[in-house]
């Protein structure tokens, strides 16, 4: 891979001492380094191969980092991290002490704003653009929102506000690439399709152009009125109605129509729209072709692609639900399934196959997603939510609002519970038992392998009320998953090892490191089930018959399973040892899912060494 051009960029001041005509070779240079440097860490890549022109442009055109770039979700913020300084570091990209996957401002002063969920983009850049009118500097404010983000409500309060609010500079740049995650739904999606599927439009410019092509200085001007034109051949765009100056749509990836139009619209005050299609994964046949495989890859090979791995891996815990959600909709002519974008990632798109008039994506839209499911709760529909625990953060108020104060049947299937691995904090599911277990009529169930997932997704499925199943991103141990429909009993554990005077109660997927540790200090074992309604004859009975207790948990100690155990032994006056183990109170990092929990003590071996630490005098007495 030759990259003689962009060896030289370890800042966008050198990116700006290029000579023009030599940008469109260091293009072709990042994507390639971008493309290479994926395929041997992982990472997001067709989102990153479609923005290498607007980064370089942005980079070329702006004075970075005095003026500000924020990247809405960040996962195409790839090529920005390359031409500022960090391209030897992508060799560590989202590993274990390496460089983030996304935007930190801990990590560059080029990250401006640090992003990871979706739609946050022109709120920040507009907080940042009025701090900077009200200090008298002058400085470029640019959100770059695309990859569905739009459909997001708060990208659009945003603009609500943006649109009202004087002598400030902000500019939204609309990467409009028809794509999200999964490919793209909702009427707003209709509209980009709609105005740049324009004939007349498309047909007076490409007249226009071929007529004035071998005339310099008339073309220019042709292209000036073409702006004028093109609002008289589509309709009145909503963006131009909330206030701003709508630009567009031009080819992202034409460096000789983005630079010259940026530097135009850098000298333009008050609220700016610039409309830009992209492709994702452009440059990339593979990734042009399959967008959805190549957005967030593992290692591969690129001049062969992603293949099949030549065994069959484990069955992940998403792909669980899936087959669950498909059998008891075959079952219940009730269900309808609801995904926030995430139709692969939640591994609905079999659901989707079969059952297309009750799936239902909504977009990235996850208040409107949970309220969506209460409106049908109200009606008789019983619906499944299938939704990442990071993302349910975003729908919090309506979850007590208008779920569980109405106590709807509504169940919330959350993936990605616990450490998420390389994509680090933003993304992991850590808060998920503390901000739900206190919410009244809320179940919580935390299966501990895969065939507990599919026994408890069914329990809370029946259950009349609001209930949530959480379960971890990846595989499981391997427990086979009984083919019908069974249910539990609802907040009842059960035992998995007998012991002596230490037990671990064990709320989810760490049961297997929990055994092996009782298995070392013959500690007794309770696979508790659920959080909440908490098993409270389980664990006074425990609390009866040993010296100690042990919670365990992969989520934040404040407020989790923990911390109900302790409420309840306090309750009923019982007074017990009691170590809660589980996820500090500190943001953890990307890297591997077993060396995090490694970290934190969550193995294992960290948790016999704990166990060791806090009850070696009773362990130890009458051995």
């Amino acid at each position: 891979m030759l990259t003689e051009l962009l060896d030289r960029i370890h800042s966008p001041a050198d990116l700006k001492a290029l000579d023009k005509r030599e940008l469109r070779r260091l293009s072709d240079q990042l994507r390639e380094f971008v493309l290479g440097s994926v395929s041997r860490t992982g990472g997001h890549l067709s989102s990153n191969l479609g923005t290498v022109e607007l980064t370089v442009a942005l980079h070329y055109v702006y004075d970075t980092p005095h003026d500000r770039i924020i990247w809405d979700v960040g996962h195409q913020s790839y090529p920005h991290k390359i031409l500022t300084g960090r391209k030897a570091a992508m060799s560590t990209l989202r590993q274990f002490g390496g460089i983030s996957g996304f935007p930190r401002r801990s990590e560059s002063e080029y990250d401006a704003f640090g992003t990871a969920h979706s739609s946050t983009s022109i709120s920040a850049a507009l907080g940042m653009a009025v701090a900077s009118r009200n200090a008298g500097v002058l400085r470029q404010h640019i959100a770059v929102i695309g990859d569905g983000s739009m459909s997001a409500g708060i990208a659009f309060e945003a603009m609500n506000n943006a649109g009202v609010t004087p002598d400030m500079n902000l500019l939204v740049i609309l990467n409009d690439n028809d794509m999200s995650i999964s490919p793209p739904v909702g009427a707003l999606n209709r509209y980009f399709a709609r105005l740049m599927s324009g004939q007349f439009y498309a047909a007076a410019k490409n007249v226009g152009r071929s007529v004035l092509q071998h005339m310099p200085p008339v073309l220019e001007l042709a292209r000036r009125f073409e702006e004028h034109a093109k609002g008289m051949v589509t309709p009145a765009t909503l963006f131009e109605e909330m206030g701003f100056n709508y630009v567009g749509p031009i080819d992202g990836h034409d460096l000789d129509s983005l630079i010259p139009t940026l530097q135009n619209m850098r000298a333009l005050k008050g609220p700016q729209f610039l409309h830009v299609v992209t492709k994702k994964g452009q440059g990339y046949k593979l990734a042009e072709a399959d967008p959805v495989l190549y957005h967030g890859p593992s290692k591969f090979d690129p001049a062969i692609g992603i293949q099949k791995p030549a065994a069959a891996p484990k069955t992940t815990y998403t792909q669980i639900f899936g087959t669950w959600l498909c059998d008891m909709a075959a079952q219940d002519p009730r269900l309808v399934g609801i995904t926030p974008a995430m139709r692969e990632g939640s591994g609905m798109v079999e659901f989707e196959r079969r059952f297309a008039k009750r799936y239902f994506d909504v977009g990235i839209a996850e208040q409107h997603a949970v309220t969506f499911a209460a409106g049908l709760a109200c009606e008789g529909q019983k619906p499944v939510l299938a939704i990442y625990s990071t993302f349910l953060q975003r729908g919090y108020d309506q979850l007590i609002h208008d779920v569980a104060l109405q106590n709807l049947d509504v169940t919330f299937a959350l993936d990605r519970a616990g450490l998420v691995g390389a994509d680090g904090a933003t993304h992991a599911g850590n808060y998920d038992i503390a901000f739900m277990r206190c919410i009244p009529n809320m179940v919580v169930a935390t299966p501990s392998d895969e065939n507990e997932t599919r026994l408890l997704l069914s329990t809370c499925y029946h259950h009349p009320g609001p209930a949530a199943v959480r379960y971890p991103r990846g595989a499981g141990v391997g427990a086979l998953p009984q083919a019908e429909l069974a249910t539990v009993e609802l907040g009842r554990g059960l035992m998995r090892r007998q012991g002596k005077k230490i037990a671990i109660l064990v709320f989810g997927t760490l049961l297997p490191a929990a055994l092996k540790a009782a298995e070392a200090l013959n500690l007794s074992v309770a696979d508790m089930r659920f959080v909440k309604p908490l098993d409270l004859a389980l664990v006074l009975e425990l609390a009866a018959s040993h010296a100690g207790l042990v919670t365990l948990e992969e989520g934040a100690i404040m407020g989790g399973a923990g911390s109900a155990v302790a409420e309840a032994l306090a309750a009923a006056g019982v007074v017990r040892a009691l170590l809660q183990l589980g996820l500090p109170d500190r943001f953890i990092d990307h890297g591997e899912q077993g060396a995090l929990l490694t970290s934190v003590g969550l193995d294992a071996a960290g948790i016999e060494q704990a166990v060791r630490t806090r009850f070696g005098a009773e362990l130890a007495l009458n051995s």
